[in-house]
């Protein structure tokens, strides 16, 4: 009985990993935007600049493009997702 459900858990499975990358991609490619963006911005004060604020800035832009990503993005995601799909059909 469950040889005959593996097949039919196995798209949808599948179908969510590819939503989840064609997420992730979204998340890195709206990091890299936004690491281009942060980088220009200068810092002044006592506890301003170094090489830590480097860091932390680095690991805040990367949470900022996941967020955006989770929260809907801009489109990437869904039209990646969309096509992974559309060339899964194709190979079958």
């Amino acid at each position: 009985m469950l040889d005959a459900l593996t097949p039919l858990a196995a798209p949808t499975s599948q179908a969510s990993t590819i939503r989840q990358s064609a997420q992730e991609f979204e998340g890195m490619f709206l990091s890299t935007l936004l690491e281009t963006m942060f980088s220009g911005l200068e810092t002044e004060g006592p506890f301003g600049g170094g090489h830590s604020e480097k860091v932390y800035r680095s690991l805040m832009v990367q949470e900022y493009g996941k967020a955006i990503a989770q929260a809907g993005g801009i489109g990437i995601a869904d039209s990646l997702e969309k096509e992974l799909l559309s060339l899964q059909e194709i190979g079958q």
